[in-house]
């Protein structure tokens, strides 16, 4: 037992300095991180890509889509700690996603950190979230997002909630980062489980995106902000992954006030395990299915 807690130890040691090197690199020697057209050629879809205040904003579409067909849109915000690009991953799961669906997705390449922090971040998506309801209709915009993202998604959700702004007509977490502190003491019990996530480690990536003031932030918290007009919120999360007792935290709140939060749980399920499209799992292929037709049901 105490050689296990040792390497453990170690093991996230090991973590935390590669994610403080990884992200004085990206300091010095970047400019900008940004995410790039996927390297595979997506054959099922449109993609455009057009200039949303000097970032990129990329639109996968069905390809031959009827003007009677289904005109449903996602507002997608991708995983990677508010550090990393959207993956190989990221961009074949939406494919699969949009084929699937019939649906359009849109999936802004946000700032990431350490360049940026939050303020930026928030700067580009709400103004970008209003445009789209005020073009094609609340009724028609779908909120989702994964990990880091997920934060994201019900951060600005609960932003536009506090003024006189239409709410998405749903909204999906996939492993969501709810708290970035990562203070739940349930954790420590399911850190040893996780075989994907480091807590330090993401502790590092949660302060560099806080910035000087956001610590105590709900837009980099969510679920510190105020979740009593949550309507819609379905959160899709593993047993086996840190970030789980938070949602079960936010979903304690939530029944409190009469706030809509669901979670659908899955067991010894993994970190966004859902996106990953080269695993035959069954526990992956069932909630994938799951999102799909949560999806359609929107």
């Amino acid at each position: 037992m105490k050689k296990s807690i040792i390497l453990r130890s170690f093991v996230g040691m090991i973590a935390v300095c590669f994610s403080i090197l990884a992200l004085t690199i990206a300091y010095f020697f970047h400019t900008d991180i940004e995410t790039k057209e996927p390297k595979e050629i997506i054959e099922q879809c449109e993609i455009y890509t057009y200039t949303y205040m000097k970032r990129n904003v990329f639109v996968i579409s069905p390809k031959n889509i009827e003007e009677n067909e289904n005109k449903k849109y996602i507002l997608y915000f991708h995983g990677g700690s508010y550090v990393a690009e959207a993956t190989q991953n990221h961009w074949t799961f939406l494919e699969n996603i949009v084929k699937d669906t019939g649906y359009t997705v849109i999936m802004p390449d946000y700032p990431l950190t350490p360049k940026y922090n939050y303020q930026d971040v928030y700067n580009m998506v709400e103004p970008l979230y209003k445009e789209m309801i005020k073009t094609i209709g609340s009724e028609n915009v779908i909120l989702m997002g994964d990990s880091a993202g997920g934060g994201l998604a019900l951060g600005l959700y609960e932003k536009i909630a506090e003024q006189t702004v239409e709410l998405p007509i749903k909204t999906i977490l996939i492993s969501p980062w709810l708290d970035v502190r990562l203070q739940n003491e349930n954790i420590q019990e399911v850190e040893k489980q996780d075989t994907i996530l480091n807590k330090e480690a993401l502790k590092v990536a949660g302060i560099t995106y806080a910035g000087t003031d956001g610590m105590d932030s709900y837009l980099v918290n969510p679920i510190e902000g105020n979740i009593s007009s949550l309507q819609n919120i379905k959160i899709f999360i593993g047993t086996d992954d840190i970030l789980n007792p938070d949602c079960h935290v936010l979903k304690e709140k939530a029944e409190v006030v009469n706030a809509d939060v669901e979670i659908k749980e899955y067991e010894k399920a993994k970190h966004i395990w859902i996106i990953d499209h080269n695993s035959e799992e069954e526990i992956t292929k069932q909630a994938y299915n799951d999102v799909v037709e949560e999806l359609k049901n929107s």
